[in-house]
């Protein structure tokens, strides 16, 4: 009778799977078909694993999911979730296909309301890096010895007492003063900003230390306020933003001089331990004693080599007494040498002038004269040769020679010179030059040139 039923069962519902397939088909179908969501819900049923995991289940009021959070994901969560948070989560729908039990996998988890809260952070965020407040070059270094550092925080804050403890510890002999403001709340905003403008107006600190505990991003809102942020940028002093936990960021970190990440942090990055400084200054002090001692030592080698050259005054005497008896003596050898050579030009100077010899004097000057008046008669008859020859040519060319030949000169009676017959009217007067004085005519009539070859 089994064996019947089974195959009855097989023959109607087709090939029998296991429930594995069955589970494994179901998970494929829902990764498949949902895409990931965000879900709200309150947390339930927290379990925190050795593993790092984090098991969960997200309810409402009319039903509940199962959650799982791997610790890779769970280790970017800036909060501790605690059981009836309400919270906002992403992940992918599934299957865990052991116990067939449907799961979401979450892969970010934040507060309820935190998405809104985000969105109005980035927006800040975006608006003071479009300003340029974000940049990175309008950041101050911090003093490398500062003697007096502000803390704006609240009186009560737990990240007070932690700043306290790491100063006294590391520095204490820089002082500490406090401008108190509360760092939650609406009001806190506000409060931060003024405390920020008496630590400027004081100007009794080197650097301003804001810093407070972690909390969730609505506790932590109030350093996300944007006058705030403006404040901070615009502070004459350099500030130092400490909020939260390392996971924790915020609109201050962004504009202040430097973002440490915890209170505890920022107190160290803003002070240099006294154990450091007081072995620092120890190893100057040694660098400085041997230096002096090598000056020391220097000066006294040379003291020594002085000393060693002195003399009494009475040996630098005889030193100089001597000195210029060699020069007196090297200037009397150099005299005597200098006379005696004088004295040898000499000698060789009279050696060579003899008395002048007149009589061939005198003949040598007449023999010149006598040459130099031949020269000059045979100069003045050849130049009076040339002159000659040069007046016989003048003669030749001369405009007399040609009147006295029987030609004549007619002028008109502005004094130029008639050449063409047919340029003259009749009845002009003309006036013609001859060899012997000239004559005035008037022109009766002119006739034209003969031509060439008849005469």
């Amino acid at each position: 009778m089994a064996a019947e039923s089974s195959g009855e069962g097989a023959g109607r519902g087709g090939a029998v799977i296991t429930v594995s397939q069955l589970n494994r088909m179901v998970a494929g179908l829902i990764e498949s078909g949902l895409p990931s969501v965000w879900v709200g819900g309150e947390i339930s049923n927290l379990t925190r694993a050795a593993s790092g995991h984090w098991y969960f289940t997200l309810k409402d009021a009319a039903a509940q999911v199962r959650c799982v959070m791997f610790r890779h994901k769970a280790q970017a969560v800036g909060f501790q979730p605690r059981e009836g948070d309400r919270v906002e989560a992403r992940g992918l729908a599934g299957l865990y296909q052991p116990r067939g039990d449907f799961q979401l996998g979450v892969e970010q988890l934040r507060r309820a309301g935190a998405g809104d809260l985000h969105q109005q952070f980035l927006r800040i965020r975006d608006r003071l890096l479009a300003e340029g407040l974000l940049a990175p070059e309008r950041r101050r270094a911090l003093p490398a010895h500062p003697r007096r550092i502000g803390v704006i925080t609240s009186p009560q804050a737990a990240a007070l007492r932690d700043v306290l403890a790491v100063l006294r510890d590391r520095a204490p002999h820089i002082e500490v003063v406090l401008y108190p403001a509360p760092v939650q709340g609406a009001d806190a905003p506000g409060a931060l900003i003024r405390a920020l403008g008496v630590a400027a107006r004081r100007a009794e600190c080197d650097l301003l230390l804001l810093v407070r505990g972690g909390g969730s991003i609505e506790d932590l809102w109030a350093f996300n306020d944007e006058a705030l942020a403006r404040a901070i940028a615009a502070s004459p002093l350099p500030v130092v933003s400490g909020v939260g936990h390392e996971t924790d960021t915020t609109i201050a970190d962004f504009v202040a001089d430097l973002r440490a990440p915890t209170p505890t942090a920022a107190a160290v990055l803003a002070t240099p331990r006294r154990d450091d400084l007081l072995g620092a200054l120890v190893q100057t002090a040694g660098r400085l004693g041997r230096a002096a001692q090598r000056s020391l030592d220097t000066r006294e080698q040379r003291l020594d080599m002085a000393a060693g050259r002195l003399r009494s005054p009475s040996a630098q005497w005889a030193l100089r007494v001597q000195a210029l008896e060699g020069l007196a003596g090297r200037l009397h050898r150099a005299g005597l040498q200098r006379f005696d050579r004088s004295e040898r030009r000499l000698d060789h100077a009279m050696a060579r002038l003899r008395p002048p010899d007149w009589a061939s004097a005198r003949q040598r000057l007449a023999s010149d004269v006598q040459r130099l008046t031949l020269a000059l008669d045979r100069a003045l008859l050849g130049r009076t040769d040339r002159l000659q020859g040069m007046a016989q040519q003048l003669e030749l060319v001369s405009p007399r020679a040609v009147l006295a030949r029987g030609y004549a000169i007619l002028q008109r009676a502005d004094g130029s010179v008639v050449r063409r017959a047919a340029e003259v009217p009749a009845g002009e007067q003309l006036r013609a030059a001859l060899a012997d004085g000239a004559l005035d005519l008037t022109v009766l009539s002119s006739s034209p040139p003969e031509p060439r070859g008849l005469r």
